[in-house]
């Protein structure tokens, strides 16, 4: 069982990332008003039934859904307590800044200043021309979509677009990249590589991509 002490940082990350994504996020809003089976919701949301069930588990780890036993079925439902604590960890800055902890003396500096110089909020403001910074970029990217689940290709360019116009670009990165795998129109996550180290030598650049078109 996954610690929910408020201040502690994994588990408010699980919590948060848990609800910042579209469809967890109807499902839970549906579950706090009903109890369903993975069926039910799979018919609500118009998704397949173990991708539901996949979504359902990332809610039950930062628990934020329960499940109990009715026969051979399982039903679900939204598990108020989670969320209460998740409002109590941010009620405050003080109770926000606790998630901090003691910080090392260096988050990363370069993958972080590449991220500060190309990233506003949720907006990739425009894509690197520089191969490593298009790297850190990407791999910032790709957290959006979660690992061991399919996504169509609408899919992929509806989550990509939230951030920049050219999803075509971002789509053919992340498979060069291998950062995805593509397979008859069906993307698929893969496990990030190694982090790029600073680099130490220029490469080759090529024209940077702005998030608005001319």
């Amino acid at each position: 069982m996954p610690s929910n002490d408020p201040t502690d940082f994994d588990w408010m990350l699980r919590a948060l990332k848990a609800i910042a994504e579209e469809k967890r996020l109807k499902l839970l809003g549906i579950l706090a008003d009903r109890e369903c089976s993975v069926e039910e919701l799979a018919a609500l949301v118009g998704l397949k039934a173990p991708t539901v069930s996949h979504h359902l588990a990332r809610l039950r780890e930062a628990q934020l859904v329960q499940m109990r036993c009715d026969g051979n079925a399982h039903l679900y439902r939204m598990d108020s307590a989670g969320l209460k604590l998740i409002r109590g960890s941010l009620g405050s800055s003080a109770r926000v800044a606790q998630l901090a902890g003691d910080l090392p003396s260096d988050l990363d500096g370069w993958e972080h200043k590449v991220l500060r110089s190309f990233v506003s909020g949720e907006e990739l403001v425009r894509i690197p021309a520089s191969r490593k910074k298009r790297d850190v970029v990407l791999r910032w990217l790709v957290e959006f979509f979660e690992p061991e689940v399919e996504y169509e290709e609408r899919e992929i360019n509806a989550e990509l677009k939230r951030h920049h116009w050219d999803c075509a670009t971002l789509r053919r990165e992340f498979i060069a990249s291998k950062l995805m795998a593509r397979s008859s129109g069906i993307y698929r996550r893969l496990p990030l590589p190694e982090t790029p180290a600073e680099p130490r030598t220029r490469s080759r650049p090529v024209s940077e991509t702005p998030a608005g078109r001319n």
